[in-house]
């Protein structure tokens, strides 16, 4: 009864260990694949970044420079870059304006 109740709890463990969280991230990507639109910004699976021109049920057009246009499958997307919000500050809030520069040694 000990080894099989041992087996069982391996078992569960690993379920929600591994088997869950790749469920999930699968779930995921199937969504984000399924809500392709033209004029996205993507990166595919081989790191190539680029602007979605148009979209077939199976394949996209995605241009990756000006004139260049790859065709790529749907599941090669890896995701869709979000585009980045411009923000009205301009100050840096890292740098304080008492804090001397630091010496080329960086002390």
């Amino acid at each position: 009864m000990g080894p099989l109740l041992a087996l069982l709890i391996t078992f569960g463990l690993m379920w929600v260990l591994l088997i869950l969280p790749q469920q999930r991230r699968m779930r995921q990507h199937q969504a984000v694949v399924a809500s392709l639109r033209a004029g996205d910004e993507v990166v595919t699976a081989g790191g190539v970044y680029g602007t979605i021109t148009s979209v077939d049920e199976e394949t996209l057009a995605v241009e990756v420079a000006p004139g260049v246009v790859l065709r790529v499958l749907r599941s090669a997307v890896s995701q869709r870059i979000a585009p980045l919000e411009e923000t009205d500050d301009d100050t840096d809030d890292d740098v304080l304006a008492d804090d001397p520069p630091a010496d080329k040694d960086g002390f």
